[in-house]
């Protein structure tokens, strides 16, 4: 009686291999919920070009007129110039209250209690009133001769006084800002660098405020755009090219506020989303090498300079792999 032989079974590896194709799990309430957001959305988009109350065509008409354009620049230019200062005025305070002068501490604690404390909207009518107040301005010794005098009118336009204003105001709550971000960087830091013999200023400038950056940047361009809107309050001063005193203007002119009022949101709302864009570029180069935003294709939390290295294989993925047991 003669047997065949059996042939043994595959290997495992021999096996072809079966892939699974699992379902995706439905999800009804995200695409309701989308739904009804589009229907209400696009509600909201009827309701505004129907209605012939809104006279988009007086909008049309002033949002390119050269009054209304002119005065955007000069709030674009109230915007900056007064962030500029306040951001001056925010990391010297800021270093000042880190001093170990008690001066120093109480200058700039005093300068933080009062503009604090006080409405932006009284603060710029004191600086309108600046030459009511004081007609000639001079400097010199207390009490002594004066050296240099010269008529409050000719140096403190209502330009002046609105940049002054909103800067030195803007400058108190930056400075609590710019506070936290020096706080937020490791003390070793510091040490180290004054270890190697650099001085406070270079230590400053070169170690902690790069650091420091990526804590105070988001807050500051979310002030950066407050402040924007900020400027509608010069006409204490009183400024009258601003974006919102113009429009406002035009619209006691003609009647037709809704329009008016139109204009100044939709040029508000394009610097802003203008603003914002510049904000994300600003944290997105301060962010690099503290998270994945700068990656190309490579691991996480580690720069593009990082991984350019790795990918060359000119190095070890880890120093420490021959000797890690």
């Amino acid at each position: 009686m003669t047997t065949t032989p059996q042939t043994p079974p595959p290997a495992a590896s021999d096996q072809p291999v079966k892939l699974n194709h699992p379902k995706p799990v439905p999800r009804p309430g995200t695409w309701i919920s989308a739904t009804i957001v589009a229907i209400l959305g696009a509600m909201l988009v009827h309701a505004l070009v129907t209605n012939e109350k809104f006279h988009w065509e007086t909008v049309w008409f002033f949002f390119r007129e050269v009054h209304v354009v002119r005065a955007v620049g000069w709030t674009l230019l109230l915007t900056f110039l007064a962030m500029l200062i306040g951001i001056v005025l925010a990391v010297t305070t800021a270093v000042m209250r880190q001093s170990s002068n008690p001066v120093l501490r109480g200058v700039s604690l005093a300068y933080l209690w009062f503009f604090r404390g006080t409405p932006i909207y009284t603060q710029l009518v004191f600086w309108g009133a600046l030459s009511a107040l004081y007609q000639y301005l001079s400097l010199g010794v207390p009490f002594g001769p004066e050296l240099l005098t010269f008529r409050t009118t000719t140096v403190f336009t209502p330009f002046v006084a609105a940049v002054l204003g909103l800067g030195i105001n803007e400058g108190a709550y930056l400075s609590e800002i710019v506070r936290s971000g020096l706080a937020s960087v490791d003390p070793g830091q510091t040490e180290a660098a004054g270890a190697l013999g650099m001085s406070k200023g270079q230590i400053l400038r070169r170690i902690v405020l790069p650091q420091a950056m990526r804590v105070i940047v988001p807050p500051t361009g979310n002030e950066t755009i407050s402040m924007l809107k900020t400027t509608s309050l010069v006409l204490a001063v009183p400024f009258t090219l601003d974006l919102t005193f113009v429009t406002n203007s035009y619209a006691s002119y003609t009647y037709q506020t809704i329009p008016l009022l139109i204009v100044a949101a939709l040029w508000y709302i394009i610097i802003t989303s203008l603003l914002m864009v510049g904000q994300h570029f600003i944290e997105r180069y301060y962010g690099r090498g503290f998270d994945g935003s700068t990656q190309t294709g490579g691991r996480r939390g580690m720069s593009a300079r990082q991984q350019a290295i790795l990918d060359s294989h000119t190095t070890k993925d880890s120093p420490f792999l021959e000797v890690t047991p």
